[in-house]
């Protein structure tokens, strides 16, 4: 029966190891679609599309690789904290990054833009950045509760 312990704390490791998976290729369709998007318009200057990968990256697949970790030592998904995590950094990551591609077009374009449309990208990218970081704050609450469960 020993190969049976933890089979729970396995399906939810592999569910955060699906996930991190998914925006490690996230990011790197990312640098792709930077690389090639710059080189077809013989834009050279800087861009908000030459952060997308590493946003990806470490704020998507590196958090998740290490939420899998934890989950296979600690119950995770019973806190409520981490069910909060999970929804608001899930949208939260995906909306910044959706609009640095929307501010990296735009710059390589060389798109004219009203302030109120340029202020509405700044203020919806920056309530993706709230919401990154109310998760990551969420996250670390659940971690602690957890280690003190242990």
């Amino acid at each position: 029966m020993d190969w049976l312990s933890g089979y729970e704390g396995r399906n939810e490791m592999k569910k955060y190891l699906n996930l991190a998976m998914g925006y490690a290729i996230a990011a790197m369709a990312g640098g792709v679609f930077y690389r090639e998007f710059t080189k077809w318009n013989h834009f050279s200057g800087i861009t908000m599309l030459s952060k997308v990968h590493a946003h990806l990256f470490m704020l998507g697949m590196m958090v998740f690789l290490l939420v899998a970790l934890f989950s296979r030592q600690m119950d995770l998904e019973k806190e409520k904290s981490f069910r909060r995590f999970f929804l608001i950094y899930n949208i939260g990551l995906p909306l910044t990054v959706l609009m640095m591609l929307v501010r990296g077009i735009i710059q390589v374009k060389e798109t004219a833009l009203s302030a109120g449309a340029d202020a509405a990208i700044s203020g919806i990218a920056g309530i993706g950045h709230i919401l990154l970081s109310i998760g990551l704050l969420l996250l670390l609450v659940t971690l602690k509760r957890a280690a003190d469960k242990n």
